[in-house]
This record gives C-alpha cells, structure tokens and sequence, in this order.
C-alpha cells in the first residue's frame, strides 16, 4: 500500500513539473503539446508545433524550422521551400490569486435559490446580518486577480527538394538549419 501510495505521488510530482515548464522539443501527445507532421505527397509534408502557455512564439516558430529540416532529411532530401506558413494564438483569461480553489470553479450560482439571498436564509448566531439583498459568498469571495494565458500554434506546409538549394529566401538547406537552431532545442528527458 505504501508503494502504490509513493507511486502516486511521485507521478503527480512529475505531472506537475511537466506542467510548470515550457514545452520541449518532442512529439505530440495525448495532451497535444509538441511536434506533429502529415504527408500530403511523397515531398509536400504539413509541419505543427504547439506549445503550452509557457512557450514562447519565437520558440514555437523555431522547433517547427526544425522539425521540417529534421524531417526533410529524415525522407532523404537536401531542401525545403516553405509554401504556406501560420502561427495562431490562443488567449484566455484565468483566475489568480489566494481565492482560488481547485474544488470551485467560481460557476454562476443562482442565489435566489441558495445562500443569503434566498428567502430562508436567516442565521441568528452571526453577528453581522445580512439583508435579503446583500451579496455574500459562503464558498468562495471568488479569484482576485486575473491574468491572460497565451499559447502558440505555428504550422506550414513544406514541398521538399533535393539537390543544391535554389537561390530564393523561401528555401531552406536543412543541413543548414538543423546546425544553426540544435543549440536553441531543449529535448524532452529521457
């Protein structure tokens, strides 16, 4: 029981710490995050990187270069020309600050059914009373603060050649690439 229980947590200590930094240079998974391609001819590939809210757009836009030269040398060509290229962002706003609480999601309640503005609601033993109308939440005073959250998408489609690199700012030598930006990739562990 002990071991199961150590198991546990030190699997939530991992969830958590993989939560808590940027994405790494890995393949998508279940949760989405990384590098996905899809063939659409035998050299015309669509190339994704998503990043979580912690990865930056310069770093998602920098593993998507990579992935595609990784990928057109992985298919034995020596150039990409990218056709098509797009980076989406996703922006939404959460709740921070000491009212948080992962059991109360601060959903609407209608509290002229439940709480202080029903009609029933009268406590004899508080010292401070509160008026069919006022506002008080027992649960939660809801979140202080809010912040915004942004998280990168970038994808291009690539037609890949082989052969010297034309002399055009779309194509890409992926020898090249992959030399220049190996410094900036930070792989998953192992």
């Amino acid at each position: 029981m002990k071991r199961l229980s150590l198991a546990a947590a030190v699997a939530a200590l991992a969830f958590t710490a993989a939560c808590a930094t940027a994405t790494p240079y890995q393949p998508a998974t279940l949760s989405d995050r990384g590098y996905s391609e899809m063939k659409i001819e035998d050299n015309r590939f669509q190339v994704e990187f998503a990043g979580n809210s912690l990865t930056n757009r310069k770093t998602v836009e920098t593993y998507l270069l990579f992935r595609a030269a990784e990928l057109t040398k992985q298919n034995g060509y020596d150039h990409f020309r990218v056709v098509r290229r797009d980076t989406d962002a996703n922006t939404r706003v959460v709740s921070s600050g000491a009212a948080y609480s992962p059991y109360y999601d601060h959903f609407y309640l209608n509290y002229r059914y439940f709480g202080p503005r029903a009609a029933y609601f009268y406590d004899p033993y508080r010292s401070v009373r509160y008026s069919r109308y006022s506002f008080y939440d027992p649960f939660w005073d809801g979140p202080l603060n809010y912040r915004e959250q942004t998280s990168y998408i970038a994808s291009a489609e690539i037609v890949m050649g082989k052969g010297p690199k034309p002399d055009d700012v779309a194509f890409f030598d992926a020898d090249q690439v992959i030399f220049n930006l190996a410094g900036q990739i930070q792989r998953a562990a192992p």
